[in-house]
């Protein structure tokens, strides 16, 4: 099938620990503990940078990850950490919207915001089980209550990023004010669980709004849908009859032969210590075979967020022979140091909802 690629396409990898592979951490040639290691990740993620990725994502959940080493740190503050190290990509926690406070929550990220220079995404999680909700004392959300559960902390975290006016600053020595009052506002949200009354604690972040990445269902006011699906038809599939109008990512676990090893004998070999249960659709095989997937799925969504076995072998496969060729094919939008997260997603500056028009 031919494709005609216009250059709109973005690459996320995901780089949370050892790889999507429940055993990827078995052959990292890494002591367990090397997941509480900052600098481990800031290794994959200088390298994704200089391979030309458009932007990491780092996964994270209330409760410690149930298979490998039963630890990690804090996403925010993992991007957090990344921020003033690199200067090109975008930098994509995950974080819950459900058990964590939406007024803490909103600060992290427009901080997050701050240390990259306006480099921030947010993927929203909203799992809301009994077990999450254990972990800091509260009880479930039934799945029906999630998506809206969801748009109030979206929209009080709008409302917040917005509460300070862009100029709200003025350090103004000769009358010594620091602020124009007239420019900060309150956020005045009400939902259904909770309400926020005052203003942000910190300024507008850079990019006025941080772009919101969200899986359907729990899409409302996203910025980016993550589209999915159990096999690979499925997802091109699902990736050719979606209808969200906004930027549509597609969740993609990859393996690739390496070494001189086949893919189907690398997944062989770590299923042996552990099955890999994913609902994700999984590529595995060569550099080009799924170059030439990619290419027909990107001919429909406005990028990938790849999920590899092993993050150190299957990114440097990826890294070394696919990114290029997609590249070449004109398939992605160019990277530019200095662009913000928005401007490299093709979103519009933000307007403030609060500013005089």
């Amino acid at each position: 099938m031919t494709t005609a690629h216009q250059p709109n396409a973005i690459l996320v990898l995901e780089v949370d620990g050892a790889g999507a592979h429940p055993a990827a951490w078995r052959l990292d040639n890494q002591t367990p503990d090397s997941v509480l290691d900052a600098q481990q990740i800031a290794k994959a993620v200088l390298a994704a940078e200089s391979a030309g990725f458009h932007a990491v994502s780092i996964e994270d959940s209330r409760l410690a990850p149930g298979s490998g080493p039963g630890a990690r740190l804090d996403a925010i503050q993992r991007a957090a950490f990344l921020g003033p190290l690199t200067h090109s990509i975008g930098l994509i926690p995950v974080a819950d919207s459900i058990y964590t406070e939406p007024f803490h929550l909103s600060t992290q990220l427009s901080a997050l915001d701050g240390v990259s220079a306006g480099r921030a995404g947010w993927i929203v999680s909203a799992g809301g089980t009994a077990a999450e909700g254990a972990a800091v004392g509260r009880e479930a959300v039934t799945a029906g209550e999630l998506p809206g559960e969801v748009a109030d902390v979206l929209e009080a975290s709008r409302r917040l990023w917005d509460s300070w006016e862009d100029g709200a600053v003025i350090k103004d020595v000769a009358t010594g004010r620091y602020l124009d009052r007239s420019k900060v506002h309150y956020a005045d949200f009400v939902g259904k669980r909770f309400s926020v009354k005052g203003s942000s604690i910190s300024p507008r972040p850079i990019q006025g709004q941080i772009p919101v990445f969200a899986a359907e269902p729990l899409d409302a006011d996203s910025d980016a849908i993550l589209i999915g699906a159990p096999d690979l038809d499925g997802l091109l599939a699902a990736a050719q009859g979606n209808s969200f109008p906004g930027i549509r990512i597609a969740e993609l676990d990859f393996v690739l032969d390496h070494a001189g090893e086949p893919a189907a004998d690398r997944v062989e070999a770590l299923d042996g210590w552990e099955p890999w249960h994913s609902p994700r659709a999984r590529f595995t095989g060569t550099a080009t075979d799924f170059t030439d997937y990619l290419l027909e799925l990107l001919g429909h969504v406005g990028g990938v967020r790849l999920h590899p076995a092993e993050l150190r072998k299957d990114a440097q496969e990826f890294a070394a022979l696919v990114l290029p060729a997609l590249r070449l094919a004109g398939a992605l939008k160019p990277i530019r140091t200095g662009n913000t997260l928005r401007e490299t997603l093709g979103l519009p500056a933000a307007r403030n909802r609060f500013a005089a028009s």
